[in-house]
């Protein structure tokens, strides 16, 4: 019997199954897969990349330059940033390929990457591509590297906060596997809503090696029925007056986003059970800090359930879905949500279960 031929490009090249990664080789993985899934669908694309080092990013930019090779084969660029603000506009302007002649790819999706600081001092760059818009064949991803606990930086940075101010939907993944099936989701996600899309990955994760069962590169997305579209969609448009385009933003590209992310299940019920005592909302990496802590006290799915301990993990932690926030906490007796650093969802979900009747509204505690 022959052995199987093992090459150490298979992180990259192998289509199913399982491979040994790191995270920041997910990240190099992610832009490839997403060139194999769009040209699987018919599409002639590119992808470029740009951004600016730094812990813990770090080593992302020698990953890819060791991946070359590959990322020529499937037309995607790499150019470091002079800056974080000069790479986000640069990548900005790929979106705006289709108002220049006949270009030769009919879209290119973008990657920026950058540590927590330099996020805050891209802000403005992300704002005004933001409320531009994307390309219906390209797409923006934004990679936020964030320090929560200040190992390699000057600040112990979150960069949620930064990425709200310039209205940009917020995915949160939780291990090397969900940084690409959030991340191919994220590219899905603005071209679908004409959003930016900001991906955040924390040191804890963004240190990980890993064996990680592949997703499906070629799982279809569903549209949201409820989301009426117009005629053009909802990507960029040249010309648009400051106040249209804002418009245009949060009150259609942001309800597509949320209404994408519902419809395609990237938020999820972890423990679930039909007594409910203490509801759970935690996301990323801190989810997997709650999965431990109830380890730790014994308590695995089965206890949780029989104690009507439940435990919800978004994807999508801005803008929170409404609908599956409420489903999940109405008739709680208790809802904690566990998060780092200043509140995110805790202040979103206040808000929406304000409105729920007493006899349906669990107490909300934070942290």
């Amino acid at each position: 019997m022959t052995r199987p031929v093992t090459t150490l490009d298979d992180k990259y090249l192998q289509s199913g199954g399982r491979v040994f990664i790191s995270s920041n080789q997910a990240l190099v993985r992610l832009p490839l897969d997403q060139a194999r899934r769009d040209r699987a669908a018919g599409l002639k694309t590119a992808g470029y990349i740009s951004g600016y080092r730094g812990s813990p990013l770090g080593v992302y930019d020698s990953a890819l330059w060791g991946a070359q090779k590959l990322l020529d084969q499937h037309h995607v660029v790499f150019r470091p940033g002079l800056n974080e603000e000069l790479a986000v506009s640069a990548i900005r302007g790929t979106q705006q390929l289709p108002w220049f002649g006949k270009p030769e790819f009919q879209g290119v999706f973008g990657l920026w990457y950058g540590k927590g600081i330099g996020v805050d001092r891209a802000c403005e760059s992300l704002k005004l591509g933001n409320f531009e818009g994307t390309a219906a064949h390209g797409g923006f991803l934004a990679v936020a590297g964030d320090d929560h606990g200040g190992k390699s930086s000057d600040s112990a940075h979150q960069s949620e906060h930064t990425l709200i101010a310039a209205m940009l939907p917020i995915l949160y993944p939780a291990t090397v596997g969900e940084i690409i099936e959030f991340g191919l989701f994220g590219w899905a996600m603005s071209r679908y809503s004409g959003c930016y899309v900001g991906l955040k990955c924390i040191t804890d994760t963004l240190d990980l090696t890993a064996c990680v069962d592949l997703p499906d590169p070629h799982r279809p997305y569903l549209t949201p029925a409820e989301i009426q579209l117009p005629p053009e969609g909802l990507n960029l448009r040249p010309n648009l007056p400051p106040l249209v385009e804002e418009d245009w933003l949060v009150n259609h590209r942001l309800p597509a986003a949320t209404a994408f992310a519902r419809a395609n299940g990237i938020d999820r019920v972890v423990i679930d059970g039909e007594r409910r005592e203490l509801a759970i909302v935690s996301a990323g990496k801190a989810c997997l800090d709650v999965r431990q802590a109830l380890a730790d006290l014994g308590l695995d799915e089965e206890r949780c359930r029989r104690l009507g301990i439940r435990l919800y993990k978004p994807g999508l932690v801005w803008p929170m879905d409404p609908a599956g926030l409420t489903r999940f906490a109405r008739g709680s007796r208790a809802l904690l949500v566990v998060e780092e650093k200043r509140p995110v969802m805790e202040d979103q979900v206040a808000r929406q279960l304000y409105a729920l009747a007493a006899d349906e509204r669990p107490a909300l505690a934070g942290k």
